[in-house]
C-alpha cells in the first residue's frame, strides 16, 4: 500500500494510504487519511475490512496504534467502514464520529462499541485533537443522505468523502496532473453517486469560503493548486444524478 505525507508543519501531519496492490480486483480501491497532532492521531474512513490488514500495517508505520483517538466514518458506506470493529477492537477507547443518521446502521458493524460513538448533527461541528481545531463540514447528499467532510483550517485541506472520487487505474498519480485527463476518471462516478444538484451546488458554495489548498477525496487522487479551483468549477457545472439509460 502506498504512503503520501501531503501536509507535515507545526506537529500536525496529514498521511494518505491508497493503492493497494495486494487488493482483489472486485474490491473498489480507497483512500485513508490519518491525521497526527504531536502523537495522537484520528483516522478518516478507516476502510472496508477487505483490505485491513493492510491499512493496519501501513498506519502503523506512521504512528502507533494505540494513539488513535478518533475515526470519522463520513457515511454509511462498508468500503469506508466496515473495519470498523476491528479497529476498535484495537483501540476501544477511541470515539467514533458519524452523522446521527446511521448510528443505528452502523452499529451492525461493531455493535459492541456503540458507546464509543459521537453523532454529529446536520450543521457539523468542531473537533479537537491535543489541542488543534478541526471541523465536521456538512456534506448532505454528497452523496450520503448524511455525510461529513472534515476540514483542517490551519492547513486548509478538506477531507471530501466521495466528492472529488475517481476511478483510476493502479499506476496513476495520487496527485492529479492534467485535470482535462482527469475527468474521465470521475465523471461517471460523479453523475450517478451523487443525486442532488442542489446539494452539490450548496456544497461548492460551502467549500470556495473555506478557500482550501488541498481536496483529498476517498477515491482516486488528490486535487492541488489550480486544480483545486478547476474542480470546483467543474463539479459545479456538471449535472448529476443521472442513470444511463
Amino acid at each position: 500500500m502506498l504512503k503520501k505525507i501531503l501536509h507535515d508543519q507545526d506537529n500536525c501531519k496529514w498521511v494518505m494510504f491508497g493503492r493497494d496492490p495486494q487488493k482483489k480486483n472486485s474490491v473498489i480501491d480507497t483512500n485513508e487519511y490519518a491525521i497526527i497532532v504531536n502523537n495522537e492521531a484520528i483516522l478518516l474512513d478507516p476502510g472496508g475490512i477487505e483490505i485491513f490488514p493492510a491499512v493496519l500495517t501501513a498506519v502503523s508505520e506512521s504512528l502507533d496504534i494505540k494513539n488513535i483517538k478518533a475515526y470519522l466514518c463520513s457515511h454509511q458506506d462498508p468500503d469506508i467502514m466496515s473495519s470498523l470493529a476491528l479497529w476498535l477492537g484495537l483501540t476501544p477507547n477511541a470515539k467514533v464520529y458519524i452523522s446521527w443518521l446511521w448510528s443505528s446502521f452502523v452499529a451492525h458493524f461493531g455493535g459492541e462499541y456503540v458507546e464509543n460513538f459521537i453523532t454529529l448533527p446536520d450543521e457539523g461541528a468542531q473537533f479537537e485533537l491535543n489541542h488543534k481545531r478541526f471541523d465536521f463540514i456538512p456534506a448532505h447528499y454528497c452523496h450520503s443522505s448524511g455525510n461529513f467532510h472534515f476540514y483542517d483550517p490551519e492547513a486548509k485541506i478538506l477531507f471530501t468523502g466521495d466528492m472529488g472520487a475517481a476511478l483510476v487505474p493502479g499506476d496513476y498519480p495520487l496527485v492529479v496532473e492534467d485535470f482535462k485527463e482527469h475527468i474521465r476518471y470521475m465523471q461517471k462516478f460523479h453523475q450517478r453517486w451523487m443525486p442532488s444538484n442542489d446539494a452539490k451546488n450548496k456544497w461548492v458554495n460551502r467549500v470556495r469560503k473555506l478557500n482550501p489548498k488541498m481536496l483529498c477525496p476517498q477515491h482516486g487522487s488528490i486535487f492541488t493548486g489550480e486544480n483545486v479551483k478547476n474542480f470546483l468549477d467543474w463539479i459545479e457545472d456538471l449535472e448529476v444524478g443521472k442513470v444511463k439509460s
